[in-house]
């Protein structure tokens, strides 16, 4: 199945299955998402932000959201 198979699959949706697999693939897109910011972490390609977020903040150089 390519893409374009998908795309034209989405597009003949009735309204409520759209509704459904739009809830669907949300909750899919957002696990996939944090499985991805997970193993990030982990492997420590966010160190450096983190550093930088810590510099900031010790040196004064942030504020109250």
């Amino acid at each position: 199945m390519t893409t374009e198979d998908i795309e034209r699959a989405i597009a003949q949706l009735a309204p409520d299955e759209l509704a459904r697999f739009r809830a669907w693939f949300e909750q899919f897109d957002a696990e996939r998402f944090d499985q991805a910011l997970e193993q990030d972490a982990q492997a420590g390609k966010l160190d450096a932000f983190a550093e930088e977020a810590l510099s900031a903040y010790r040196a004064g150089r942030t504020r109250d959201l």
